[in-house]
């Protein structure tokens, strides 16, 4: 299994964790949050999709699929379109309101569908190529990969976390 095919599974692999995550879960389920700061599932697939999106289109030079195929639109979302998550506020992750949980797993499928084509457009040379300077050591585009399906990995974890909070509070 070369480079490129291990980051094609690193990715299904948090796709997956995610569509398990929100299988089954109600508006109410997807929207609860443990306490008045914490995030809730639907922010945290909204989050970890829009950041796959944000940093996968930045790399192969395209629009993101939020935008570029009327996701933003289907959210409906009182945010800016650019908006990742990126230090939002408490009041900012209530506003991500999502009732339905195909809608976050079909943006999801759409953003994977698209990382797996870049990935696959890829040689194990690109993954050495240096996108930023600015950091020690330089970030080159396999880093920035890991990075990404580092913290969709984590944030699908927390997803699943808070789903399983959210069933057991509402028995």
């Amino acid at each position: 299994m070369d480079a490129i095919e291990v980051l094609v599974d690193a990715f299904g692999r948090a796709q997956s964790d995610v569509t398990r995550a929100v299988d089954g879960l109600s508006a109410d389920d997807l929207n609860w949050r443990p306490d008045a700061e914490a995030n809730h599932v639907a922010w945290l697939v909204w989050h970890l999709t829009r950041v796959q999106d944000d940093h996968v289109a930045d790399l192969a030079g395209t629009e993101q699929v939020y935008t570029a195929s009327g996701w933003a639109r289907r959210f409906d979302l009182p945010l800016d379109d650019a908006s990742i998550g990126f230090g939002h506020t408490s009041e900012q992750v209530a506003a991500v309101r999502v009732d339905d949980p195909a809608l976050l797993v079909g943006y999801l499928d759409a953003v994977h569908e698209r990382t797996v084509a870049y990935l696959r457009t890829l040689t194990d040379a690109d993954l050495d190529e240096v996108i930023d300077d600015a950091w020690d050591p330089p970030v080159t585009r396999g880093v920035r990969l890991i990075s990404v399906v580092d913290d969709d990995i984590q944030h699908a974890g927390q997803a699943a976390y808070v789903a399983g909070l959210a069933r057991r509070q509402q028995r």
